[in-house]
């Protein structure tokens, strides 16, 4: 089975940055995409950033370009998401997801398999 485990959430103030980490193990691809969503309460599910395993290509979601960071260490089979600029309304359950098809985007659909999440409180 095809484990993935987020890491490195928690509470920081406003302005503040957090670093997210999420590994994979289980099962090796040959290319695919690994991505962040958030979902706060009550509110529907948000692609954040994703990244494709080997590749230079980047997606974010408007929101938070330019304060957010994806970033990959294939070796370690590891993403990460540097958040910086950190606001209230970032606040969520932040999951890290795998697509093992040939897309790759914030679509939530795409995605094959998914972490339990890491929650992030910015207040």
């Amino acid at each position: 089975d095809v484990q993935l485990v987020e890491s490195g959430g928690g509470s920081v103030q406003t302005g503040g940055s957090l670093r997210l980490s999420c590994a994979i193990s289980g099962q090796t691809f040959s290319r695919y995409c690994m991505a962040w969503f958030r979902q706060a309460p009550g509110k529907e599910r948000e692609g954040v950033a994703a990244i494709m395993i080997l590749g230079a290509t980047t997606y974010y979601a408007d929101s938070v370009r330019g304060r957010f960071t994806a970033s990959q260490d294939f070796v370690e089979n590891t993403i990460y998401l540097q958040m910086s600029n950190l606001k209230p309304e970032d606040s969520a359950m932040y999951y890290c997801a795998v697509a093992t098809g040939v897309v790759c985007g914030l679509e939530s659909h795409w995605y094959d398999y998914w972490g339990r999440g890491t929650q992030v409180t910015v207040s």
